[in-house]
């Protein structure tokens, strides 16, 4: 193969490459609507009444498709697993057990590695689902039930590297990741427990309370503090507000970067100004039990960076600003 100058290539050869590229694969994903039946609703029914895990298989690039939906498998409430099918013939056989099931992946359906394990299933009464390009092929006659993932055309010119076909098979991966999901009634907040260490994850399950700020932390003043001791309070604590309470705790007001603007504007006396002259009262608050990502859009929509956090008798628990929503990945 002679070496092109990348200079004599034309831009509108590149996306016109691109654009063939894409048109054969979205037909790819359009033929698989018309081979959707009984044989993708087989296997769900397989993967649903699975007791095990599932073990899913492929070489080469359906290897690395497979792997992606082992993975998408297990994040929506169905236990999966990727196994190489050749490392699968040298002692990880081992990790297949009665009441697994297995998806196993191939094109041709007559991948040799894929091959060799069948009579070792057929032992172990593993059920078997194939995602393959042929259904009469070896791998596809001994499954017990097949999903058919086969496309015309590669978008390889040379019609070789797998390219269509993949794509293919991993839409209808994820066809079937998701009927599952919906078959389980796999929630959001099932999800976000797969997840713990991501952004939805803490959007689901982080609680005002676990990020909130409690006891000296907590900016209050009484409504007859003068305005001098008030900002005092609401450097001291960092949050840009400090709440104003009555003996019992119970919120009355706050008092922002925005009431002090007000207040220097008005010229006000920062001695002879009390709090209940200053504060904003009925402002925006939230419960302890309240979502973190709850706490998050109140301040997004009404534009305010802290808030206060309340009990059922409107007693000031804690409070929290942006920042220590950023800090615990919410926002």
């Amino acid at each position: 193969m002679s070496p092109t100058s990348p200079a004599s290539i034309s831009d509108e050869a590149l996306l016109h490459s691109a654009r063939r590229t894409l048109d054969i694969e979205q037909r790819a994903l359009q033929g698989l609507l018309g081979r959707l039946g009984s044989g993708f609703a087989a296997a769900c029914r397989i993967l649903l009444g699975c007791r095990g895990r599932v073990v899913v298989s492929g070489m080469g690039k359906s290897g690395h498709v497979g792997g992606k939906i082992a993975a998408t498998l297990a994040s929506t409430g169905t236990p999966a697993f990727f196994l190489h099918p050749a490392e699968a013939g040298h002692g990880d056989l081992g990790m297949i057990a009665r009441g697994d099931t297995v998806l196993a992946l191939s094109n041709s359906g007559e991948t040799a590695e894929l091959v060799q394990l069948l009579p070792h299933l057929k032992r172990l009464g593993v059920p078997l689902v194939a995602l393959t390009g042929r259904a009469d092929s070896t791998l596809g006659r001994a499954a017990d039930a097949v999903l058919e993932a086969g496309v015309d055309q590669e978008a390889c010119p040379h019609n070789l590297a797998p390219t269509a076909s993949t794509t293919a098979a991993l839409a209808l991966g994820d066809a079937l990741a998701v009927a599952l999901l919906e078959a389980r009634g796999f929630s959001a907040e099932d999800f976000a427990r797969s997840h713990p260490g991501g952004t939805l994850g803490k959007q689901l399950l982080l609680h005002v309370e676990d990020v909130m700020r409690r006891g000296d932390e907590l900016p209050r003043v009484g409504p007859d503090t003068p305005l001098s001791a008030g900002l005092l309070e609401m450097s001291r604590k960092g949050l840009g507000m400090t709440t104003v309470v009555d003996p019992d705790q119970k919120l009355l007001g706050v008092f922002t970067d925005g009431d002090l603007r007000r207040a220097l504007d008005a010229q006000l006396h920062l001695q002879n100004t009390t709090m209940r002259h200053v504060m904003t009262t009925g402002g925006h608050c939230i419960g302890a039990q309240e979502l973190a990502a709850s706490a998050a859009r109140l301040m997004e929509t009404h534009r305010i960076t802290a808030l206060p956090v309340v009990d059922a008798g409107m007693r000031l628990i804690g409070a929290l600003n942006v920042h220590d929503l950023m800090r615990a990945g919410v926002v």
